[in-house]
């Protein structure tokens, strides 16, 4: 008897990790689904893409916080290179923002890790199907929250004052004046009702806006 039962045609699943421990947990357990097939497995954002053309996965599973490259960005960039892949994002961060954004960049579903995989097996098959999952919960909360308020300039301006780049790095490293920076700055910080760039850009992170 064949030790391999599976289908002739499994689902070919990439998957996107940077934890080793939660990469190899989840590469195990759907490895045990009869249809499910993890052909590929990265622990950063910038090779999905590269990894994706070589072995062709039928949906990537995909980390937000990845180094390198997010999640989300990945999930764009796959829509528009690998558009045959479907892309279901597993994250530990269940933002509203983080939805709104994956929606937009193409992806199929929205799950947070805290889920039973039998779930996850499931979610992989539909969003294969043509299906769209998020979990209920979430898609409440993103309603309700509504979109960012912040302009994709205010965003890249917060972006970069993550490192504790003063203005004139910032400055330089977005190819803008100081005075236009320091505006975006106030904008962000407008935006997010709060008192410093600091805690604007805890609070976008927080909300998902980043």
């Amino acid at each position: 008897m064949p030790q391999d039962h599976r289908p002739a045609k499994s689902v070919r699943v990439l998957l996107a990790e940077d934890q080793g421990m939660m990469r190899g947990a989840l590469a195990l357990l759907l490895g045990l689904e009869p249809d499910l097939e993890v052909v590929a497995q990265v622990a950063s954002g910038d090779v999905i893409v590269d990894r994706a053309l070589e072995c062709r996965p039928d949906v990537a599973l995909l980390d937000i916080e990845l180094p390198g490259l997010s999640g989300l960005d990945a999930a764009a960039l796959l829509r528009d290179e690998v558009p045959d892949c479907r892309v279901l994002i597993l994250t530990t961060f269940g933002r509203p923002g983080y939805l709104r954004r994956a929606m937009e960049a193409g992806a199929a579903g929205f799950l947070v890790k805290d889920g039973p995989v039998e779930d996850l097996a499931e979610s992989i098959r539909k969003v294969l199907r043509g299906e769209t999952v998020v979990d209920p919960a979430l898609a409440a909360a993103a309603l309700s929250a509504g979109p960012s308020p912040l302009t994709a300039r205010e965003a890249d301006v917060l972006r970069a004052s993550a490192d504790g780049a003063t203005v004139s790095d910032m400055a330089a490293r977005l190819h803008l004046s100081e005075s236009t920076v320091r505006n975006y700055l106030s904008a962000a910080i407008g935006k997010t009702s709060t008192r410093n760039r600091a805690e604007a850009l805890r609070e976008a992170r927080q909300r998902g806006w980043l």
